[in-house]
């Protein structure tokens, strides 16, 4: 079967469904591979590396559409392309079905199977074909990089000749894929950032970023991940006038906001409202990741930057991803590829699709002339259920007390009871053994208890350097063995031997050992 790339046509849109580099990996599977002339140029991908790839550079899009038994693009088919679209084809594009039914039912008069790589389902298996979020984080990078490009200071703090520099300060609202890479962007600029999402579990992330997560006291049940489809579960009214108070509170201190909250087919919440945006300080930026689905700040312009009258820029572009295309196109490309790679079981450029793959079925809106969207929800979920949280007890004063007593009388009970069996024993042993044996017996058993309650009492950090030290000063036995080794009887020589060379390697290897371990904490 052949595959063909046709150059988009949707302004400012930069990117190509094909890359030489994925194009060689699709030959490998058996497919013939063309491409719209001029179609890799905005990224930066000449028609002579095509060709240098054995992809086939073909004049128009009539003449790809003709010969291609699979298009794959970008953006999804614009109303000239969709009449000039031939029939019987599979197409693999962004579709976003929700808000596109005429669509679907112009691919599906046309016999047109359509994989939409928006819909692939968020289970494991899935990952490498998951465009979204191989875009969205293409997109929290580069929201960073506007945000830097229109504000007035260094991210940075720095100290100079001239005078002070401070840091400024980032709120990043929403932890999926885009407000994490925002994050790694924010923090390794040197910036002071603080993050914000509804799902509290996800803090310990955030913090391990080097970013400080913003906590809300509110007491709310939330919605398990497993049935949101891995995104933030919807909020009640409550927690949003709670969010929108901790936000007014934060605004004027904050020099850039970056917002991602964003759910595919929902319009996008209002987290930044107009009067927030009159709190901040003049020169403080917006990036509204969320523009194209009305953004998350009330006064964002999709696809436009402007500055209100307070002088706060607010960039509402919906083409982040576009304006990074050599990237955007090398890792969508290879979402695409891994797709193809599904459908092809025998590796023999063949597409087979088989509607007992979650994946493939998950992604696919039509089919044998039927509108297969929505799909059935996926054999294996997104995120696995948590299981319930136990409530926690909370003790009393008086409880606690009577608890620590009962611990207290019954490792007393315990202690006791070994020590009269122990002394038991002894009087025993006493009665039978000669007394040159019962001194050498009671050194024994002392030192057996003081050393075991002076290890017991060392923090457990430290148990490895000073074991090894022990084994080595232990050692000492050395000298008994050495005693030993010139004794008559063979017996006793072998044993003695056998002890000096474990008592050496004690020795040399405790002593080495926490040598070696107490230079992991030397600055070199």
């Amino acid at each position: 079967m052949k595959i063909g790339a046709p150059k988009e046509t949707m302004n400012s849109e930069a990117r190509v469904a094909l890359t030489p580099e994925s194009a060689q990996r699709l030959q490998k599977l058996g497919y013939e591979c063309f491409v719209e002339a001029g179609a890799g140029l905005a990224a930066s991908l000449p028609d002579a590396a095509y060709e240098a790839a054995g992809v086939t550079v073909v004049g128009s899009a009539a003449e790809l559409w003709s010969q291609a038994d699979i298009i794959v693009k970008v953006r999804e088919p614009s109303a000239d392309e969709l009449d000039a679209f031939p029939s019987n084809k599979l197409l693999v594009s962004f579709i976003n079905p929700a808000s596109n039914e005429p669509l679907l039912e112009k691919m599906r008069a046309k016999n047109t199977s359509v994989l939409a790589m928006d819909m692939v389902p968020r289970i494991s298996r899935a990952q490498k074909m998951d465009a979204l979020s191989s875009m969205a984080n293409i997109a929290g990078y580069r929201a960073v990089i506007e945000a830097g490009n229109n504000f007035g200071r260094f991210f940075t703090g720095q100290m100079t000749a001239a005078g002070k520099v401070p840091p400024a300060k980032v709120l990043v609202l929403g932890a999926g894929v885009a407000g994490l890479a925002a994050i790694g962007t924010s923090v390794s600029l040197g910036a002071i950032t603080l993050a914000f999402d509804v799902r509290p579990e996800v803090s310990e992330q955030i913090e391990s970023m080097g970013a400080e997560f913003v906590f809300l006291e509110f007491d709310e049940e939330q919605l398990d991940g497993a049935a949101t489809n891995g995104y933030a579960p919807p909020s009640s009214q409550a927690f949003i006038d709670k969010q929108r108070e901790k936000f007014r509170e934060l605004a004027p201190s904050i020099d850039i906001v970056i917002t991602s909250a964003l759910i595919p087919n929902r319009p996008a919440p209002e987290l930044w409202t107009e009067d927030m945006v009159a709190s901040m300080k003049q020169g403080s930026v917006i990036v509204d990741l969320a523009a194209e689905r009305g953004g998350n700040c009330a006064l964002t312009k999709p696809g436009a930057k402007f500055v209100t009258e307070n002088g706060v820029t607010i960039v509402g572009y919906t083409d982040f991803p576009s304006r990074m295309a050599a990237q955007s196109s090398t890792l969508y490309a290879n979402n695409i590829r891994h797709m193809i790679d599904d459908l092809t079981p025998n590796k023999d450029g063949v597409a087979v699709i088989d509607m007992e793959d979650d994946v493939i079925r998950g992604a696919l809106v039509t089919h044998q002339r039927e509108i297969t969207w929505p799909p059935p929800p996926p054999k294996i979920q997104a995120i696995a259920a948590a299981p319930p949280k136990a409530k926690e007890i909370v003790e009393s004063a008086e409880e606690k007390a009577d608890r620590e007593r009962r611990e207290l009388q019954r490792s007393l009970n315990s202690t006791a009871l070994m020590l009269g069996v122990g002394g038991f024993l002894c009087l025993a042993l006493g009665y039978v053994a000669p007394p040159s044996f019962m001194q050498h017996f009671i050194v024994f058993v002392l030192s057996i208890f003081i050393g075991f309650h002076v290890i017991w009492g060392v923090s457990h950090s430290l148990h490895t350097p000073l074991m090894a030290i022990t084994n080595a000063i232990s050692s000492i036995i050395i000298v008994g063995a050495l005693l030993q080794v010139v004794s008559g009887s063979w017996l006793v020589m072998t044993l003695a031997s056998i002890a000096i060379l474990i008592a050496s390697v004690n020795i040399f290897g405790g002593f080495l050992v926490t040598r070696r371990m107490l230079a992991m904490f030397q600055r070199s």
